[in-house]
């Protein structure tokens, strides 16, 4: 979710330990910029130094103190650059945020619907299915096109931060050349003139016209085909095509028994589709038996803190 570059690594079973650790990092040799705005973080598990507070303002002193001069003040008007410091067992390890925003933020996303699957778990779950772009794939609970969005990336071989900026795009550490650089061969790289069947559907129609949306600000819009449609009029084209969703589980959106109406309603498709694989993401442990069929196999991922399950429905290769 986050590159760091780590600065430093020590023992600090005491805050002088810590100090002196901080302060010994190569913050002015090429780490940090001179006027950074500078923020730290701190997080401590199995260690003596337990208070998260005290650690984050003795590490920004000790910080100030390795820039400006002891006693010194940082002049803070530049790019921001985070720092994290994380105790474990009494070993501090010190770290820069070269990302920013969490990079399952491809900057695509302008619209979500109430609760949005992160891009990159959905493109995990298309990695995870056995499709491939000669392959059709449909996701019938589409919300805001997060799914069929991340497919039709991956089918353009498009880098998925192509779209956003990084925090470190405004550190001297990396120069702008190297950027334009990195960006103008991700570009390059990107397949033009795809032939793939990717369609998208809910009954909400408003999520349909937010999904197309965020379909055009990833200039994918041409390689999806939104319908409003219910899941019991879902029509699937084509043969050993994958059907990769993450339906309502119950606890966020509506109650259990809509969320188990449509696991039912997904199970009647695969039936009137047998020549089709099904891989839905949800949180609902009775997902097998209101869909009608026990899974070829399941795997626990989280979505957020929520535990979720991977059920995969394996039909016919091609």
């Amino acid at each position: 979710d986050r590159v760091y570059i780590q600065a430093a690594e020590f023992p600090a079973e005491d805050f002088d330990a810590l100090y002196e650790g901080v302060r010994a990092a190569p913050w002015r040799d090429d780490l940090l910029p001179a006027n950074a705005a500078v923020t730290v973080e701190a997080a401590t598990s199995a260690s003596k130094l337990a208070a998260v507070p005290s650690l984050q303002s003795i590490g920004k002193r000790a910080i100030a103190d390795a820039v400006a001069g002891p006693g010194g003040r940082l002049a803070e008007t530049g790019p921001r650059c985070d720092v994290r410091i994380s105790l474990h067992h009494d070993v501090a390890t010190v770290s820069l945020d070269t990302t920013g925003p969490g990079l399952h933020k491809r900057g695509y996303r302008r619209h979500a619907g109430p609760a949005p699957l992160r891009e990159n778990l959905a493109a995990a779950l298309v990695l995870l299915s056995r499709w491939s772009p000669s392959r059709p794939l449909a996701d019938p609970v589409c919300g805001s096109g997060t799914i069929a969005i991340e497919a039709a990336l991956l089918a353009a071989n498009a880098a998925p931060g192509l779209g956003r900026r990084f925090a470190a795009e405004d550190w001297p550490t990396f120069p702008v050349s190297a950027w334009k650089s990195e960006r103008a061969s991700a570009a390059d790289a990107r397949a033009r003139n795809l032939s793939v069947s990717i369609t998208a559907s809910d009954i909400d129609l408003a999520m349909i016209e937010a999904a197309h949306s965020n379909a055009a600000a990833a200039g994918v819009a041409d390689l999806v085909a939104f319908r409003g449609a219910a899941v019991q009029t879902v029509s699937l084209e084509g043969d050993y095509g994958c059907v990769v969703c993450n339906p309502p589980y119950g606890e966020r959106l509506g109650d259990a028994r809509q969320a188990c109406d449509l696991a039912r309603a997904l199970g009647s498709l695969r039936q009137r589709f047998p020549r089709w694989s099904f891989f839905a993401l949800s949180a609902l442990e009775e997902f097998p038996r209101c869909f009608g069929e026990r899974p070829s196999r399941n795997r626990k991922l989280y979505n957020g803190s929520l535990r979720c399950w991977l059920y995969q429905y394996f039909g016919p290769l091609p």
